[in-house]
């Protein structure tokens, strides 16, 4: 990196801690405060009724207070980073960012704690003394030996866990990715030869968990700074040290490394040379974690041993080891059920979950993050993303199953897999919301045709449709495309074996399709050339086919293109008397809840009779969330305050869904506020039908639901489900391109729910 290119790194990074406000934390409330009767509850007098029940009872802190979800990261700054002792002030900024970690990744809440105190002794009692506010501790960046003191310490005498991320959370993304080295290489733990470098917290820890998962002590070779550690000497030793001190009148590492096939390095740059590479087993298995300059860059190791598998500290080269892999979940874990440890079994059971997820299916959302990387589990893909998703779910479960097991929980899991799902929601933000059309969707296997087959979203969502549902994926698109991007991204699934294709150049069922496209469109102007043109180049047409010749339940397709030309064909192919597209519905998932939005795509100006169509169907869809609907029809009119405009086909709307005497709730027409404030609208209209906040909102013109929709979704925060197409008895959808891997999964169950549920 040239020097200007480092200056700009810095102005960037100084910049990104200073702006908009000073540093990366602040404290927010989570219960209102907004009168007297909620300061009487905050705090005096109510706050009283909580003391006292903790302390009749001190495990009711995990249900009155934040303790049960609040972590301390502590250090004194006397090894930060690679910047070594520049004492606990100037840490803050690196523990702040641990605290960003912790909530980015796990929702855990977390406090920077820098202490003035380099004596170890007394460190542990300023920890120790922290007990009451925290469910747990993570130590950082505190020196060798004095580290290995302080946890010993806070662990005897501490009942909720205490964690050192330095030596722990980098000997478990160590042992995942050493796991699956193995694996790539066909090894066995307990056949190999370590040779290590470094043998300060980091390095210690992860020689003994790599002890823990098999591999023998006899076979590890320690050096450090001063060479071998070895049996009898004295100098720069402590007990850590010693512990893998070999009977040998060797001394450096130049005499350790021949025939060794894992180099495992936690020191400085350049300490393995091209020449002791060449000197490692076949395949040799090197982790050159020193940052920013490892021991062996990646090219000169491969230079060396073109069959090598290589790890590192960095971010930009394959299988880098970070600790945020680990750490955020081994203590969602640990909190969530109480537990007073990390033991042994949590440690090897979120090493056993991290190298187990890099083994499974590329997730779509890591995909996205990782654009251009290739995520295919192999000598390059050892371990999981940083931003992989199923983190939290696999890793945080794995080790809440093992401190149950392990007797250290004290408030044990009733449901485990109910757990599971629990922490997959609060990941994926629609899957809670989608249980209920997941359940539904259970119900029968329907068959699924997606318009746009060689999309890689489509792609990934076919491999989760057939992993979490009973559907039949069938993708329109070339053969040798979809086969080629399948291996590219690392996907398992492959055409004709786990999924149909229809090749539009060439299918055998081409003149039943354009047959019958002709026979719908004869006298609409389509001759039988345009008919056979349409259907080899038109996948939207195709897939409208395949659902009317019933070769097909539903089909989704606009992962591109523009959404009323794709609503053209559905209309001309699968429209009848009774099916007829009346209006497009879209959840929206926000921070306070869900909120549909209607009609954003289907009908530009809808008339009176089909505002009430469409908040008739968004009644019936909203129900199918398990949520009662609540609709307000919208306008900038307000209870009649404006003669003209959508204000009067809405109150027409509404005298229609009086007549027909409707089980929901509706009310209108009025403005957006209105329809969210209760207060608001209780002041404007007393005794209005409606209680509570509206959670569908119905407009009088597209341009107005769809402009809240796309507000929301890009300045609010929200993920959308859908749009769901109301009036076609389910045998299709239009998405959008905006749309995900997992919002097409979300659509598929949408689709996949058995057609008399609802039209």
């Amino acid at each position: 990196m040239t020097e200007s290119s480092n200056e700009t790194l810095r102005q960037a990074a100084l910049f990104y801690h200073e702006n908009p406000k000073p540093g990366k934390l602040e404290v927010r409330a989570t219960k209102p405060l907004a009168n007297g009767r909620d300061l009487s509850r905050a705090y005096s007098p109510g706050v009283a009724e909580a003391c006292l029940e903790i302390k009749a009872d001190e495990a009711a802190a995990a249900r009155y207070t934040t303790r049960g979800n609040l972590v301390a990261v502590v250090s004194n700054g006397t090894a930060v980073l690679g910047l070594g002792n520049i004492g606990a002030l100037a840490s803050k900024p690196v523990m702040e960012g641990k605290a960003v970690l912790f909530k980015k990744f796990a929702d855990i809440d977390c406090f920077d704690i820098e202490v003035n105190e380099p004596d170890p002794e007394k460190l542990a009692e300023i920890v120790c003394a922290l007990e009451p506010t925290f469910g747990a501790i993570n130590l950082e960046d505190i020196k060798a030996p004095d580290c290995f003191i302080v946890e010993k310490l806070c662990r005897e005498r501490m009942n909720i866990p205490v964690f050192h991320d330095d030596q722990h959370g980098t000997a478990i993304v160590v042992g995942a990715a050493a796991t699956n080295a193995l694996h790539v290489a066909g090894k066995a733990w307990g056949d190999i030869k370590v040779v290590s470098t470094g043998g300060g917290a980091a390095g210690i820890a992860c020689l003994n968990m790599l002890l823990k998962l098999g591999v023998k002590r006899e076979n590890v070779w320690l050096c450090d700074i001063h060479g071998l550690v070895y049996e009898g000497r004295a100098e720069d030793m402590n007990p850590q040290k010693a512990a893998f001190a070999q009977p040998s009148d060797k001394r450096t590492l130049d005499e350790v490394i021949d025939g060794a096939d894992l180099f495992l390095g936690l020191s400085g740059p350049g300490v393995l040379k091209p020449e002791l590479v060449r000197r490692m087993s076949r395949r040799p298995i090197i982790f050159a974690l020193a940052n920013p300059t490892p021991e062996i860059m990646p090219d000169l190791a491969r230079e060396a041993a073109p069959d090598a598998i290589i790890a590192t500290g960095r971010s930009d080269f394959p299988n880098q080891v970070n600790n945020v892999l680990c750490f955020p979940f081994i203590f969602r874990g640990a909190l969530d059920v109480g537990a007073t440890e990390i033991n042994d079994a949590m440690q090897v059971a979120c090493v056993e979950g991290i190298a187990a997820l890099a083994r499974a299916t590329t997730s779509a959302e890591a995909a996205a993050a990782y654009r251009g990387e290739q995520l295919t589990f192999g000598a390059d893909y050892l371990i999981p993303k940083p931003f992989d998703p199923r983190l939290s779910g696999v890793v945080s479960t794995a080790v809440a199953r093992a401190a149950m097991e392990s007797g250290v929980a004290m408030r044990p899991l009733e449901d485990i897999e109910a757990y599971k799902q629990r922490l997959d929601a609060s990941v994926y933000k629609s899957a809670l919301l989608m249980r209920p059309v997941f359940q539904a969707a259970a119900t029968a296997s329907r068959r699924i045709v997606f318009a746009e087959g060689e999309d890689e979203r489509v792609l990934r969502a076919a491999q989760a449709i057939l992993e979490e549902t009973t559907e039949t994926p069938i993708l329109i698109g070339r053969p040798e495309v979809i086969e080629t991007r399948c291996e590219r991204m690392g996907l398992e699934i492959r055409p004709d074996r786990d999924f149909n294709i229809v090749n539009p150049e060439n299918d055998p069922r081409y003149r039943d399709y354009w047959e019958t496209y002709h026979q719908i469109m004869a006298r609409r102007g389509v001759t039988p050339d345009l008919a056979r043109a349409i259907m080899r180049t038109n996948t939207t047409a195709i897939g409208a086919i395949m659902v009317q010749r019933d070769e097909a339940d539903s089909m989704i397709c606009g992962t591109f293109g523009e959404y009323r030309w794709h609503l053209n064909y559905v209309r001309q192919i699968l429209g009848s008397a009774k099916l007829h597209p009346h209006g497009a519905l879209s959840l929206m998932i926000l921070e306070d809840g869900p909120l549909f939005i209607a009609d954003t795509h289907v009908r530009l100006l809808p008339t009176p009779e089909e505002l009430a169509q469409t908040a008739i169907g968004a009644a019936r869809h909203v129900r199918r969330f398990g949520i009662e609907p609540n609709i307000a029809l919208c306008s900038q009119s307000q209870f009649g305050n404006q003669a003209e405009g959508s204000g009067q086909r809405l109150r027409a709307a509404l005298e229609i869904l009086d007549d027909r005497g409707c089980d929901f709730c509706y009310e209108g027409e009025m403005n957006v506020d209105a329809a969210l404030d209760p207060e608001l609208r209780a002041r404007l209209f007393p005794g209005n039908r409606m209680q509570g906040a509206a959670n569908v909102l119905i407009f009088g013109h597209a341009d107005a639901a769809s402009a809240t929709r796309n507000i929301l979704k890009m300045k609010g925060g929200g993920l959308e489900v859908g749009p769901i197409l109301m009036g076609m008895g389910n045998r299709a959808h239009i998405v959008t391109p905006s749309i995900t891997a997992r919002g097409l999964l979300n659509m598929a169950a949408i689709a996949g729910t058995p057609v008399d549920h609802y039209s």
